[in-house]
């Protein structure tokens, strides 16, 4: 089925699904139903059944499905079987934490550099990263085939770097800034913002 028909609530669940897999093999475990990995993600076994159809037939009925191979096909069904090249955007204490977040490289998403427009931050290292002032932001993106930009700057800037990152060629952007982004279609945004998760959380204390 073409990628364009997937629900995005579908393409959503892949990366847990992944990284329950990926779990299961460090372990030693070759074989698992769908019983079982709704045990560990919270999703019913036939809504887990529905939703790897969407891209093959990865087991047999009764059998389970062989973890190493499933874990193999859905990294190359979220793409991280590649390389991707990431810039980070916003040099505060958060954007700190997340280029020393090192499980990025794991899954194959490598930040190549970090900006910021503070005259003070410019030129200090963050793990071995010179932040760059906003100013070399196209030229990095360019030369470093840079697809997916991380923001991490205050909300009343987010838009605007947003526009300048998508200007400068990105096709994604993770943000982490507090505000929703309006962005040409086909550029990817995926927020992040823990506030709005805290929210929904204290709904049920």
């Amino acid at each position: 089925m073409a990628q364009a028909q997937v629900p995005d609530v579908v393409v959503r669940r892949l990366p847990l699904y992944l990284r329950t897999l990926t779990y299961m093999e460090d372990r030693g475990q070759e074989v698992v139903s769908s019983t079982e990995l709704g045990e560990w993600t919270g999703f019913s076994p036939a809504q887990i059944r529905r939703d790897l159809s969407y891209f093959g037939e990865f087991g047999k009925q009764g059998l389970g499905y062989p973890v190493r191979y499933l874990r193999e096909q859905l990294e190359s069904i979220l793409h991280v079987d590649q390389q991707w090249h990431l810039v980070l955007i916003g040099a505060g204490a958060l954007g700190h934490a997340l280029v020393k977040y090192h499980t990025f490289r794991r899954w194959n998403y490598h930040i190549e550099a970090v900006f910021d427009n503070d005259p003070e931050k410019i030129g200090q290292a963050i793990d071995g990263l010179t932040i760059q002032p906003m100013s070399e932001l196209a030229r990095t993106i360019k030369e470093k085939h840079i697809d997916i930009a991380i923001l991490a700057v205050p909300a009343e800037h987010a838009q605007e770097v947003g526009e300048q990152a998508v200007a400068a060629g990105v096709r994604a952007i993770l943000n982490y800034a507090p505000i929703n982004l309006a962005l040409p279609p086909e550029v990817h945004v995926s927020h992040i913002d823990p506030v709005v998760n805290l929210q929904s959380i204290t709904y049920y204390l």
